[in-house]
């Protein structure tokens, strides 16, 4: 997440606490669709997998310890962008990494109601 796609120490911290607004300009500004993929359905799918964490650790089988634990987590990831200067600090990307964490989570369930007798 700090190193990937070709970061660089910025010069100064940026914070972006606009939320949905700064992820629609950014829409307007993009110069391809290809851009509006990568970045923001990325940010929703590539942390679907985190939805299935219940599986793993039994505490975060119910959404609200789920969803409490990933939103704190994300939110000292975006501060330490923030501070490392490796990132942007946006609101936005805890939105919609959250949004990523819900739809993995209704997989998980859907798969589990689906396939009950399936062990895991």
């Amino acid at each position: 997440m700090f190193f990937g796609m070709g970061r660089t120490q910025m010069e100064d911290n940026l914070l972006t606490m606009e939320p949905v607004f700064s992820t629609i300009n950014f829409i307007k500004g993009c110069i391809s669709w290809k851009d509006i993929v990568i970045i923001v359905v990325g940010n929703v799918v590539m942390f679907i997998p985190f939805g299935f964490l219940g599986w793993v650790f039994s505490k975060l089988k119910e959404l609200k310890s789920l969803l409490f634990t990933f939103i704190s987590a994300i939110t000292i990831v975006e501060a330490l962008q923030y501070f490392t200067r490796m990132g942007i600090f946006e609101v936005d990307d805890i939105i919609l990494n959250t949004f990523g964490v819900f739809l993995g989570f209704l997989i998980k369930k859907f798969v589990e109601n689906k396939f009950p007798n399936l062990v895991i």
